[in-house]
């Protein structure tokens, strides 16, 4: 094969290379694979290129005796580094901190599984308490009075509130760091990679319910500036199948609290 046409061979299989890889990162991200398995698929098309590129050069100079050893020792080496290299150059897990996520996530869907009697039980009891309270606020309206019957749950009074409304905060923002919301968003300086917008004032420009319904589905809203992200779907349509309810309101009462005015969080865009 002469010097030109291995030119053009290597130019025809950078290119297969390149085409391949790019269909595999497009239907991994499709089917929301993690940008590092689109990475590693990239890499692996690529390296399929060049073994063809290596099957079709020129044939080298023969080695023979220590010459030939040490060349299949070099040429151990280089790969051994380009291979260990660019594995290092992908983004690192610890696998510690992965079996934690999952073991939250499962905890509380055993939780949920094993509890499920109770908490319907318990539910069922709070509603008929609050039709209870709303009739007694309906007699009192009218002059009357009535007792809170024994057993009953009491109205709740102001610090147990704002308790409440601390644990529905620390639950949201667990959501926050157990869904990996920082891969995409910056908040309080920490985390984001250009793929979302900053969320330190979210709280300001949008409503709860707005904020659920942008969870739920990501494409009913736009930020400002980050069209290019948006159009590709950058922000994953999974949440609604991932997360129970309370988990849901509690990012949402999380991320509602967040009234940062000095940070310039992009404003939303009502899309549909």
């Amino acid at each position: 094969m002469t010097e030109h046409s291995f030119k053009r061979t290597v130019i025809r299989n950078s290119a297969i290379g390149v085409g391949v890889g790019l269909i595999l990162v497009l239907v991994a991200r499709v089917t929301h694979f993690p940008v590092v398995f689109q990475m590693m698929f990239f890499i692996y098309a690529m390296l399929g290129a060049f073994v063809f590129i290596l099957l079709d050069a020129p044939s080298m100079k023969r080695l023979e005796g220590s010459r030939a050893v040490i060349g299949l020792v070099v040429f151990y080496l280089v790969i051994s580094a380009v291979y260990i290299g660019g594995a290092a150059g992908l983004p690192q897990y610890d696998p510690e901190v992965e079996k934690g996520k999952i073991e939250k996530v499962l905890k509380a869907r055993r939780a949920r599984t094993q509890q499920g009697k109770a908490e319907e039980l318990i539910a069922r009891a709070r509603v008929l308490n609050e039709r209870a309270t709303g009739i007694e606020q309906q007699l009192k309206a009218l002059g009357g009075g009535v007792q809170v019957a024994a057993g009953a749950e009491a109205p709740t009074s102001a610090p147990a509130a704002m308790s409440a409304s601390g644990d529905l905060l620390a639950l949201g923002k667990e959501q926050w760091e157990l869904q990996e919301c920082y891969n995409c968003h910056k908040l309080f300086g920490q985390g984001g990679k250009k793929r979302g917008p900053e969320l330190d004032n979210i709280g300001n420009l949008m409503t709860p319910a707005d904020l659920r319904q942008k969870i739920l589905d990501p494409k009913s809203w736009m930020a400002e500036g980050f069209e290019k992200q948006y159009k590709k779907g950058k922000m994953p349509d999974k949440y609604k199948d991932l997360m129970f309810d309370e988990e849901i309101d509690a990012l949402v009462t999380f991320l509602s609290s967040l009234k940062d005015t000095s940070v310039n969080t992009p404003k939303p865009v009502k899309m549909h």
